[in-house]
This record gives structure tokens, sequence and C-alpha cells, in this order.
């Protein structure tokens, strides 16, 4: 007999402690279901978002653009306007000119072409040492290399059309 009370109550510990792993397995299966379900939605809602800041950025964007492109037309349209003649007494028109803008310094030409020939020249002493023929003719190619490469920086600037 006490086997047999024995055997029940471990039979029925088993299953007591069966029942409720399976319901806590259940309960963490679910909670993982939902952390990635969240995780889902808050990488939709992240792309929602960045979506409107990049919709917003190119309305800035396009907005800057015409601003930019009517203040040309209306700098293009003052141009115009400044070109005018004035009559004096002997009624004969005057041409005003407008003001030169200020300069900006050496170009990137100017000093590309000066650098290449200084540089021109060094290697030239340096390969062919006969009388200053090498300093020369490196002086020449270094400063028209120079001259070129910087007039291509120039037209990249703007500062040359």
């Amino acid at each position: 007999m006490k086997n047999l009370i024995g055997m029940i109550a471990i039979a029925s510990l088993i299953v007591a402690c069966n029942g409720n792993a399976t319901s806590n397995s259940q309960d963490n299966l679910n909670a993982i279901k939902h952390y990635n379900d969240s995780l889902k939605l808050d990488s939709f809602r992240k792309v929602e978002v960045l979506e409107k800041q990049k919709q917003a950025e190119e309305r800035e964007q396009a907005a800057l653009a015409a601003k930019v492109a009517a203040e040309k037309r209306a700098l293009r349209a003052e141009s115009r306007s400044n070109r005018s003649y004035s009559s004096s007494s002997a009624s004969q028109p005057v041409y005003q000119p407008q003001q030169a803008p200020a300069k900006k310094g050496w170009s990137s030409a100017a000093k590309g072409a000066v650098i290449g020939g200084v540089v021109g020249a060094g290697t030239g002493i340096l390969i062919d040492k006969k009388n200053g023929r090498g300093a020369a003719i490196g002086g020449v190619v270094g400063a028209g290399t120079g001259y070129v490469i910087g007039r291509a920086k120039d037209r990249k600037s703007g500062r040359v059309q």
C-alpha cells in the first residue's frame, strides 16, 4: 500500500510539472512572437519616418532651386537695366558700365604654372646636368602642365567659363 501511495504521489507530481511547463513554454513563445511583431512594426514606422523626411528634404531642395532660379532671373533683368544710357546737355548717350567684381587672388592656372615650373626646373637639373639645359626644358614643360591642370580646376570652380 505504501508503494501504491508513493507511486500515485510521484505520478501526480510529474503530471503537475508537465502541465505547468507546457503553459510556461507557450507563454514564452507568445512573448517572443509579440516581441518580434513589435520589432517589425517599429521598423515599418522607422521606414515611414525616413521616407517622410526624404520627401520633405526633396521639397526643400526644389523650393531652394526655384528660389535660386528666380534670383538668377532677377539678377539678369537687373544687369540688363543697369546698361542704360543717360543723356547729357550735349545730348550724346553716355554708357555707364557696371563695376568690375573684386579680384579673387591667384587663379589655379597661375598657381599651377608657377609650381609646375619650379618642380620641372628642379627635376630637369637632377636629370640633365649640362649647363642648365635640363632646368630650362623641365621648367617649360612643368609650367605648361601645371597651367593645364590649374585651368581645369578653374573651370570646375566656375572662375573661368
